[in-house]
């Protein structure tokens, strides 16, 4: 169940880029546009998770996320065209199969807002909420806690987390206590902060257009 809903959620992404790698070969213009940052102050627009911002004008959008150790930005064993996109994917054991199998994905609407967070994120054992400026909270269903204690995290259970996760400060999750809002600054999408699925659509539409 979880892998259909994995297949097609990736499948609607895909289809995705395709239309607007479409677009962009088009005369019409693109229906959003990128605003230049300063060296100076690019990496105060940038949210990297567990990672540092660095400059780097050779790279997409002329900045990397330089990982903090046991953090990864994707799933990827090829992150080299993605060294954008912030480092939230803990490299430690997270055990699903002690949880029972997700529902399945809901039906995708017919006027699909590429920049609602909640079209994009997986919340796990919970429900995506889109809030004001374009931020979302993960809220988790009974004995379901966001990862990390933070409200924009998926919710996982206890048992998923494996013992080698403790040395990334992940520790058994406390069910009771409410999920902090102190990072609230990694849930906004293109508000602000960039934001990876953003960057990996203009990423892919740009490299088309070359």
């Amino acid at each position: 169940m979880m892998a259909s809903s994995i297949f097609s959620h990736t499948c609607s992404i895909l289809l995705v880029l395709v239309f607007l790698s479409s677009w962009a070969k088009s005369e019409n213009p693109m229906p959003f546009a990128l605003s230049p940052f300063s060296d100076d102050n690019l990496c105060d627009a940038v949210n990297c998770g567990k990672g540092n911002c660095s400059v780097d004008i050779t790279k997409p959008f002329s900045f990397v996320c330089e990982c903090e150790p046991g953090w990864r930005r994707t799933r990827s064993d090829n992150e080299d065209e993605l060294q954008f996109l912030p480092c939230v994917i803990p490299n430690c054991t997270l055990d699903y199969s002690c949880m029972p199998a997700p529902p399945p994905s809901p039906p995708i609407p017919d006027n699909i807002s590429l920049f609602d967070p909640c079209y994009w994120t997986y919340c796990g054992e919970g429900t995506c909420t889109k809030n004001l400026t374009y931020t979302h909270t993960c809220e988790c269903n009974p004995g379901y806690t966001n990862l990390m204690n933070t409200s924009h995290f998926p919710c996982i259970s206890s048992c998923a987390i494996g013992m080698d996760c403790r040395r990334l400060g992940i520790s058994m999750l406390d069910t009771t206590s409410p999920p902090s809002d102190s990072s609230n600054q990694g849930t906004k999408f293109l508000h602000g902060g960039f934001q990876w699925i953003g960057f990996t659509i203009i990423s892919v539409v740009m490299a088309m257009m070359d």
